[in-house]
């Protein structure tokens, strides 16, 4: 197949292109600074040469959009806003106007649409929507708005030859440098990775290699539409979760924070504490009802084959855990 990705130079994009192109698929990546080969320039804004890569294409995975690891200032969240919506309409009008539309549009949402919450999971069916919730920043709503405006973008495009998935995914946990699970695993590295504010809120992840297979999943699957959670089945208090992967790396201490803390914390991080107090408690209901069988439904299972790998990457075997 040939599979274009809009803003695929990301984390995300990295991980599907390894996986697509290993796959023997041919990966075709959109960009505003092409440095390689397989990939476009674009502007994310504009139609241009650019829709020739996606004219006879078979499927497009959406990816663009400014990224949420950074303070959330009015500024940025209208960045957020406006390069998400932005290169959604792009993308839709470029299959539009294709003589050969490809058969099937993936576009990246996010699991953060739905409302901060601890009594219930929320699946697609009948979880709640976030914006509205009491005792949350103002500010919170705003994501959410994000979030529900980047899917109208692509459920408003004319394209009647393209089916049209939404994923609403959770964070993404990749070895790879950079992303967030390396971010987690430093802090536990340096005794930082205690509970946030008294842990309870829920993490919602996917290993990478039950997000690639998600995707190809979709792909493939005609009788899919609309919005899908891609998130592993059984989220986790954010204390159990940094109490897990303190446990495989073989850190004793995980000091906790406050939220005053987590603010600090955010600030040094230039990132936000939305990333790290919101309870996004999400389930996958429409995958696993297609059948979709996940590799890594369980933390510890997914935190021993990523720091296994880490340890790889960095030269530290297993008698170094201890």
């Amino acid at each position: 197949m040939r599979i274009v990705i809009p803003g695929g130079t990301g984390q995300v994009g990295a991980v599907l292109k390894r996986a697509l192109a290993g796959a023997g698929h041919e990966v075709v990546i959109l960009t505003r600074r092409p440095r390689r080969e397989g990939e476009v320039q674009w502007d994310g804004r504009t139609l241009g040469p650019w829709t020739a890569a996606v004219d006879g294409s078979d499927a497009v995975i959406n990816l663009a959009g400014r990224s949420v690891s950074c303070r959330y200032t009015a500024a940025n969240l209208r960045e957020m806003m406006d390069s998400r919506v932005g290169s959604t309409r792009v993308v839709g009008a470029a299959i539009a106007g294709a003589a050969r539309p490809p058969r099937v549009w993936l576009q990246m949402s996010t699991a953060t649409v739905y409302a901060h919450r601890f009594d219930a999971p929320n699946d697609e069916a009948t979880g709640v929507i976030g914006g509205t919730e009491p005792g949350v920043p103002d500010y919170w709503a705003y994501s959410v708005e994000i979030a529900k405006a980047w899917e109208q973008a692509q459920q408003q495009a004319e394209t009647p030859a393209t089916r049209k998935v939404a994923l609403r995914s959770a964070m993404v946990m990749s070895p790879d440098p950079g992303g967030v699970f390396s971010v987690l695993l430093g802090l536990a590295r340096l005794g930082l990775g205690g509970s946030v504010a008294g842990g309870a809120q829920y993490v919602s992840w996917i290993h990478e290699h039950d997000f690639v297979r998600a995707v190809e999943f979709l792909i493939d699957r005609g009788d899919m539409a609309g919005p899908v959670n891609l998130a592993a089945p059984h989220p986790l208090p954010q204390r159990a979760f940094m109490r897990t992967l303190r446990s495989e790396w073989g850190a004793p201490v995980g000091i906790p924070a406050t939220k005053w803390m987590a603010e600090v914390g955010a600030i040094a991080l230039r990132t936000d504490t939305e990333l790290l107090l919101k309870s996004r408690r999400v389930v996958p209901g429409r995958l696993v009802k297609a059948g979709f069988d996940f590799q890594y439904a369980q933390w510890p299972q997914a935190a021993d084959e990523l720091v296994r790998r880490v340890r790889e990457r960095v030269g530290r075997g297993p008698a170094a855990r201890r």
